[in-house]
């Protein structure tokens, strides 16, 4: 099976799916369509509101492919992969619609990143988050700026730091990653749709309004995540993280 994005609306309701075999990770050409489908869904006057989800009931998303990341020969190519995640959160950050996020399932990595990027972000309580990136000689360069805009310095310290050890669900709603949280994916699908709904029945240039406020700060993201991204692009050479990734890989 390969991955796909795909994208509809309803109602008022953008609706974006992405989907990997491989827990839902993130290979290039993935990272860009799932910008594409970001940008062109808030440039679409019939969706009010986003709603971004991943398929399947086991993880949100793994984060970068392994497979493309062992792959990876030289700094651009590097480069070029990272800003994939950089480019997936601009485009959520510059969406001028809200952007609801579906986490069903367990976050990693880039995972992480793009549920922090969520203007409104659900989850279960079986949605816990790990940035495992230090773990496998790189770190969270890219995703880092989304991950502590939303969760703070302190808490992202703790996921950066400790690379190997999962954060609850309820730790990350107490840390402001989760607007809410719920039992199961039924429930929690409930209150998305009627979020979305009530979003959709809203003024749109109130929302576009309110979300350029609620991401004041941010304006630099696009060179800054860009920078970012050629730090991993970097890392990624080096002999330490070549054989953590096979050796993570072999398990």
């Amino acid at each position: 099976m390969e991955g796909f994005v795909k994208s509809e609306i309803k109602d008022g309701i953008g609706t974006i799916v992405f989907f990997h075999p491989q827990s839902n990770s993130m290979p290039g050409y993935q990272l860009r369509n799932l910008a594409e489908e970001i940008t062109k869904l808030g440039k679409d006057d019939k969706a009010k509101v986003i709603v971004l989800k991943s398929e399947g009931d086991k993880a949100f998303c793994a984060g970068a492919s392994f497979d493309e990341l062992i792959s990876i020969k030289d700094m651009q190519t590097g480069t070029t992969f990272f800003s994939g995640f950089a480019g997936v959160i601009n485009a959520i950050r510059k969406a001028p619609k809200f952007v609801l996020v579906r986490v069903q399932g367990k976050a990693v990595g880039g995972g992480v990143g793009i549920a922090c990027s969520g203007d409104y972000t659900f989850g279960v309580k079986d949605a816990s988050v790990k940035l495992s990136e230090l773990a496998v000689g790189i770190g969270p360069f890219v995703v880092g700026p989304a991950v502590e805009r939303k969760v703070g310095k302190s808490a992202f310290c703790e996921l950066t730091i400790n690379a190997t050890e999962w954060r609850s669900a309820q730790w990350a709603k107490e840390k402001g990653l989760y607007a809410e949280l719920f039992d199961n994916a039924v429930d929690m699908d409930k209150a998305i749709e009627g979020l979305a709904q009530r979003l959709a029945n809203s003024n749109p240039e109130a929302m576009a309004m309110l979300k350029k406020i609620m991401w004041e700060g941010c304006e630099n993201w696009d060179t800054l995540l860009i920078e970012r991204a050629g730090m991993s692009g970097k890392l990624v050479l080096s002999e330490f993280t070549i054989n953590a990734i096979n050796k993570f890989k072999s398990k």
